[in-house]
């Protein structure tokens, strides 16, 4: 029996797949993990630890980032190349992430990651990138790509915060990519560091799999309709909704990081 047996929550399973259904939708939607509306979906509904449901949230994506994928690359809208390069480079930076997360003051980071965030959100409403758009790859945008992956490792590891919110605007705004195929990239990237973390995770004791298990199974049915959803919407109706959900992201940051500061 190990420590998380006694205060591990346990949910009935509708409940969970209904949190699982929005999680994937989310995810097909955006090309996101879905991590952050299922954290606190996790935290605030259902009692559980922040750490336990970061990596419950970790496990779940797993499923509906490959069925969400897959259904990108069906049609079409997914760079293996640039998927490749961001995978190396966010396995690498995770790693480099959590080694220094006990040894770097994250205070100034999470600050900056907000403005930034703030800086997405803005430029969401004025920037849209064309269907017909691709990343032209060459050995300097490779590199980038390879970079990108690593700052975005880093980040996950030290700020708790999902690739495909740094991953999916910068294909767009950096590297030409249109808002679909940034999408289905980002879901291919995920999988490898889902997989990577999930296995940390449960090591630690820090995944509840029955939990990941259910919202896995009611986010994979889900993931591909939203990637269907991503095809019908115009790339500004796309990029506003998006910048929503990052809204939503950088209020809870914001929120977390005032409440940690009065403490």
């Amino acid at each position: 029996m190990t420590s998380t047996d006694f205060d591990t929550p346990r949910p009935s399973i509708v409940l969970l797949a209904v949190f699982g259904a929005i999680t994937g939708i989310l995810s097909g939607l955006f090309g996101i993990g879905g991590g952050v509306v299922l954290v606190p979906l996790l935290t605030i509904f259902l009692g559980y630890q922040q750490r336990l449901a970061a990596g419950t949230s970790v496990a779940a994506i797993l499923p509906a980032a490959v069925v969400g994928g897959i259904g990108y690359a069906v049609q079409g809208n997914v760079d293996w190349i640039a998927a490749i390069l961001l995978a190396v480079g966010i396995v690498v930076g995770a790693q480099i992430g959590s080694y220094l997360l006990a040894k770097v003051p994250t205070g100034f980071l999470r600050w900056l990651f907000m403005v930034f965030l703030l800086a997405v959100v803005v430029s969401l409403w004025f920037v849209v990138p064309q269907r017909e758009a691709e990343i032209d790859i060459s050995v300097l945008v490779g590199a980038g790509l390879v970079g990108l992956g690593l700052v975005t490792g880093v980040l996950s590891g030290l700020l708790g915060v999902g690739g495909g919110v740094i991953v999916v605007p910068a294909l767009m705004f950096f590297f030409g990519s249109n808002d679909l195929v940034a999408k289905g990239t980002s879901l291919f990237m995920l999988i490898p560091g889902s997989i990577s973390g999930t296995i940390g995770n449960f090591k630690r004791n820090n995944v509840d799999l029955r939990s990941a298990l259910v919202l896995g199974i009611a986010a994979s049915v889900l993931s591909p309709l939203g990637s269907v959803f991503a095809t019908k919407i115009t790339p500004f109706a796309s990029n506003v909704a998006f910048s929503l959900l990052l809204a939503f992201v950088l209020g809870q940051m914001l929120y977390k990081t005032l409440r940690a500061g009065k403490k």
